[in-house]
């Protein structure tokens, strides 16, 4: 982990806990600190499966603020609680450690600046705080004006690097790549992803995963369209894994 972290673990009337922080940028010894409430002017940026976000704005900048939320048929029951299994299985906490990594790996994602969680009894609540990517819009966004999304090729390209150094995302979808005002890709929401110990199939299930979602924002689209699209998509991939460009 980036050797400017600070980890405070606290215990207090409302539970025990730890957060972990870029001391470079902010200092939070508290989870309440992850609270979009605590901050002023904070804004909702939406909702999904597993997580609501907000746009902060601090000291350290512009970040977004993201709560973890389950989704599917458990949210029914449980809207933002997890089984605690140690610490070291704390989702909020690995993906803070793992957005560390792929920003030493020089991989386009949000810069880590703080994680933590609040457990009570055998149940926690967890929260991260990255960088804000200005003038991003999602891949998703995008699709929904118009298939020509101006670089398909740069898409793949961008996974490629990630496959390359064996990172798995865990929900890639059209709603988690993101392309800045210049051009460049980013990708986002890495809970439950890791490096995996070698390449293999779940780069092509990551891929394919991804061609599902394309589908279902554009359902009203021929399947042919998005075939020719994606096939740009898979073009650039491929160039970066055969040596074409990095």
């Amino acid at each position: 982990m980036n050797p400017h972290c600070q980890h405070h673990r606290f215990v207090g009337r409302d539970g025990v806990g730890a957060v972990v922080c870029d001391r470079t940028r902010l200092d939070i010894d508290h989870f309440d600190r992850l609270d979009p409430g605590r901050w002023p002017g904070s804004v909702v940026v939406g909702s999904g499966g597993r997580g609501s976000a907000w746009f902060v704005e601090a000291e350290f900048g512009r970040g977004v603020l993201r709560q973890y939320r389950r989704g599917g048929l458990v949210a029914r029951l449980i809207t933002d609680r997890y089984l605690y299994l140690g610490e070291r299985r704390v989702r909020s906490l690995r993906e803070f450690a793992l957005l560390c990594r792929m920003s030493e790996l020089g991989l386009p994602v949000p810069r880590p600046l703080a994680a933590g969680y609040l457990r009570r009894g055998i149940a926690y609540r967890a929260a991260i705080l990255v960088e804000r990517i200005e003038s991003a819009r999602s891949l998703a966004d995008q699709l929904r004006v118009s298939p020509d999304v101006p670089d398909w090729p740069a898409i793949g390209a961008a996974l490629a690097q990630f496959h390359r150094c064996r990172v798995f995302h865990a929900d890639l979808n059209a709603h988690n790549i993101l392309m800045d005002g210049a051009g460049q890709v980013h990708v986002i929401d890495f809970d439950r992803g890791r490096i995996m110990a070698r390449p293999g199939r779940w780069c092509l299930a990551t891929l394919a995963r991804l061609r599902r979602s394309l589908a279902r924002v554009r359902p009203d689209l021929d399947a042919g369209v998005l075939d020719e699209r994606f096939a740009r998509l898979s073009a650039g991939y491929q160039a970066v894994l055969t040596g074409g460009h990095r």
